[in-house]
């Protein structure tokens, strides 16, 4: 019986339904869970607040993976190529501050491997990466109809239009890593 080495991976890349989805079907990520980060507003937000733009938080996810099956430098290669990095306070068409490109490392080497994967990158991008690389102070769950909202709901135009592309695309370039 093989021990687990299970971390941390918090990350927003636009809306949080679509980096959800994208990591629920990678092999070794153990749970994903819908949030919010990087605001300056007491308390905990609520989605409403964090729509508003005026918080300072941003959609994100936090995923728990094993370091044993897939590595915080995998995981996060996809993240940077499964949304668009070069997008400042944009994904698509969703626009503002809450959908900034982000990634809230939880110690020193996943900063330096965040810097690293984010210099690797670049040249594949015509455009500069503009994601952020921050520390995470707080992570604040999301409301529970954010939770495998995909999952839940495929047939809703956001997620057949929006997220279905963006799996495809995960399918396409990291089929070898997929659950």
């Amino acid at each position: 019986m093989t021990t687990k080495n299970l971390q941390l991976a918090t990350f927003g890349g636009g809306c949080f339904w679509c980096t959800e989805a994208v990591f629920q079907e990678v092999k070794g990520v153990e749970k994903v869970v819908s949030g919010y980060s990087g605001g300056n507003a007491p308390g905990h937000p609520t989605y409403r607040e964090i729509c508003s733009g005026l918080t300072g938080h941003a959609e994100v996810v936090q995923v728990t993976f094993d370091a044993n099956i897939i590595s915080y430098e995998d995981v996060l290669v996809i993240f940077m190529t499964t949304h668009d990095p070069t997008t400042l306070n944009r994904q698509g068409a969703d626009v503002g501050t809450q959908y900034r490109s982000v990634i809230y490392y939880h110690n020193d080497l996943q900063k330096e491997i965040a810097e690293l994967v984010s210099k690797e990158i670049t040249p594949y991008y015509e455009n500069p990466i503009v994601t952020e690389i921050s520390p995470l102070d707080v992570f604040y769950e999301a409301e529970k109809e954010h939770q495998d909202y995909y999952k839940n709901n495929q047939t809703q135009g956001y997620c057949s239009f929006v997220i279905t592309p963006k799996l495809a695309k995960l399918r396409k370039l990291h089929a070898d890593k997929l659950k």
